[in-house]
């Protein structure tokens, strides 16, 4: 069967076109870079030339008939600077693809959100809980949480079916820009310091696998959050310290040290317009307590959670392997 895949040049991404590949479908791919259509051309992908609000291009993209959208597109960015943006591409691009997929007569649509689409509640998380990330300051949490909002609707009006996946923090080899900037930092020992928050760490290639059932399974109109193994992020940096050879801190650094390092540097953005290196919307997730059930994921779509120590080992390897961290 033939399936959509956006966002597939992300670290995320890869991983779910393995996914799909593995199991036996023929996969498309909407890009907007040429050098990634080159090299997911060279990987045997259907590349479609287009960006999430070309309608013209989505419904080329979905020629031939498609079984399946996968949207995992998405703008992760944390600095208020990029919320236009950032707006443009969550929202009216979930609502651009969604429309193009209903037109098309697509089967199911497997949605990609995240944990954020929640808020920052201090609760254990599971489906049951309120989404409260469209009255969050934080853009990122609104816009995912109005863009599940309308793959919602969408579901609802019976044209198309619907599967909504909430990942929280996504660790594994593949990684150039994400999580893997904590590597980069502890392995050229310039890490300040460990934030005092905790997470939920899930490995990409589970995230990738439940997608994958999310299209295949019996589980319309459902959604799953997908989480890991909970750690405080100290926990994390010595972990990642201890594979890499490096000195880790013993403490985390004060929750009020860090939002008013933020605040400064967001006075300094507001005058020169350049992104900070550590916007206050960051520093609420380092300092928040996030905690991830799980429990339905893995009875319903198999999803499977991989022990720390083995991802942070998994990713510190194919980091080295690519050349990224210093030769020991």
């Amino acid at each position: 069967m033939r399936v959509l895949v956006t966002g597939a040049t992300g670290f995320l991404g890869g991983h779910l076109l393995e996914a799909l590949r593995a199991a036996g479908a023929q996969v498309a791919a909407l890009v907007r870079s040429v050098d990634a259509a080159t090299r997911l051309s060279a990987d045997g992908i259907e590349v479609c030339a287009g960006a999430l609000d070309d309608a013209a291009a989505l419904r080329a993209a979905l020629q031939p008939a498609t079984d399946a959208v996968f949207h995992a597109a998405a703008d992760t960015s944390p600095w208020r600077g990029h919320a236009e943006r950032q707006t443009r591409t969550n929202v009216e691009g979930t609502r651009a693809v969604l429309a193009a997929a209903e037109a098309a007569g697509v089967r199911r649509f497997v949605h990609t959100s995240s944990v954020s689409a929640y808020g920052r509640q201090e609760r254990v998380l599971d489906e049951s809980a309120p989404r409260l990330g469209a009255q969050s300051w934080i853009n990122y949490e609104r816009t995912k949480a109005i863009a599940e909002e309308l793959v919602a609707e969408a579901g609802a009006r019976g044209r198309i079916e619907t599967v909504i996946l909430n990942p929280a923090h996504i660790l594994g080899p593949g990684d150039r820009h994400n999580w893997a900037r904590l590597f980069l930092l502890i392995d050229q020992d310039k890490l300040p310091g460990a934030p005092p928050g905790s997470g939920a760490f899930a490995d990409v290639r589970e995230v990738a696998r439940a997608q994958v059932a999310a299209w295949q399974r019996p589980v319309a109109g459902e959604r799953f959050l997908l989480g890991g193994e909970h750690a405080r992020f100290l926990e994390l940096v010595q972990a990642i310290a201890g594979v890499l050879g490096r000195k880790a801190p013993t403490h985390a650094l004060p929750a009020p040290l860090l939002r008013a390092h933020a605040r400064m540097l967001e006075l300094v953005a507001a005058i020169t317009g350049r992104e900070p290196a550590l916007p206050p919307q960051a520093v609420a997730y380092t300092c928040h307590h996030l905690r991830v059930d799980s429990a339905r994921a893995q009875r319903l779509l198999d999803y499977r959670i991989t022990p720390l120590p083995a991802l942070v080992a998994d990713t510190a390897g194919w980091l080295r392997a690519q050349g990224m961290l210093q030769a020991r």
